[in-house]
């Protein structure tokens, strides 16, 4: 059931701001944009004067850290939209573009390896905002976790970011011991003593940093901070878990430039209707991975997006 006196074509139009209409009604959710999940005491109370005024008077959440407000008449979408503008907010989220971002806590998160809400505020700008006018084959997801417990599930997403600590293992420094602080600590078991030295197993290790500066004879004392990246994960109808790339990035403008490369790859070789993960699956991963561990797209930029 759609809306009963508004055309079909306004309810495209209205869909492409930001407003979903609620089926059978010619009313519409509007779809507010927080950025990275974070909205002030100040944008909370317009957004409840906003609901209030021109919608049934209630806020929905959805999966996406945007907030809906239901119930807002057609007429009304134009005068919604100026009114929360007040506190610098907007209504986007759809079509078949850059989503708004998802981010866990990781910034204040005890397990967190990296400032998830600046670096989510910073893609939002550069790839929500900045390639907002860009259409692409399907929607195009990206989540920031702060650490390798996947909070946020990055490994579902189009892209996924998560914050690593590769431990800096001084094998001169370890004593072998028999009761050995680090591998009672390894979470997942990556790291055990054998032959009177520690083995970190790097195909188990996940690099959450739980280890570093846990050996009294500081043999990790300290681990550099990198990012991991996901490629082509979804949930929905059909599911798809995301692939690491082999390489694990220490510099973050190099981590977001990968980002733009997906973008862009997505864009040039994409069909219509089709998600990530299926470009994958057809072009194949280590043909993609080549491409995005590569600058030569980004040479293409500007041909792309003409």
């Amino acid at each position: 059931m759609s809306a009963l006196n508004v055309s079909a074509e306004d309810v495209k139009r209205v869909k492409g701001m930001g407003f979903l209409n609620n089926k059978g009604t010619d009313n519409f959710n509007g779809r507010i944009i927080t950025i990275n999940g974070k909205i002030t005491a100040a944008q909370q109370r317009c957004i409840a004067e906003a609901a209030e005024k021109f919608g049934c008077g209630e806020v929905a959440f959805t999966t996406r850290m945007t907030i809906e407000v239901p119930g807002i008449p057609y007429e009304k979408i134009e005068e919604f939209q100026k009114y929360i503008a007040k506190e610098g907010l907007v209504t986007g989220g759809t079509g078949a573009k850059v989503r708004p971002i998802v981010a866990c806590k990781g910034t204040t998160c005890q397990y967190g390896l990296l400032d998830s809400f600046a670096l989510a505020k910073e893609i939002h700008e550069r790839f929500y905002e900045g390639y907002r006018q860009v259409v692409l084959p399907h929607k195009f997801k990206i989540a920031v976790g702060g650490c390798p417990n996947n909070c946020v599930k990055p490994d579902l997403n189009d892209i996924g970011i998560i914050g690593q600590r590769i431990p800096d293992f001084d094998k001169e420094s370890c004593k072998g011991c028999k009761k050995c602080a680090i591998e009672k600590n390894c979470p997942i078991k990556a790291a055990k003593v054998v032959d009177g030295v520690l083995k970190i197993d790097e195909e188990v290790c996940n690099h959450c940093g739980r280890c570093v500066k846990n050996c009294p004879f500081d043999a990790i004392k300290d681990g550099a901070y990198g990012y991991k990246i996901y490629i082509g994960g979804r949930w929905g109808k059909k599911v798809a878990k995301g692939r690491t790339l082999s390489k694990i990035f220490l510099d973050k403008e190099e981590a977001l430039n990968v980002i733009e490369k997906a973008i862009l790859f997505f864009k040039e070789q994409g069909k219509a209707g089709e998600r990530l993960s299926e470009t994958i699956e057809r072009i194949g991963f280590e043909n993609v991975e080549k491409e995005l561990l590569s600058d030569a797209i980004l040479k293409r930029k500007g041909e792309i997006l003409a």
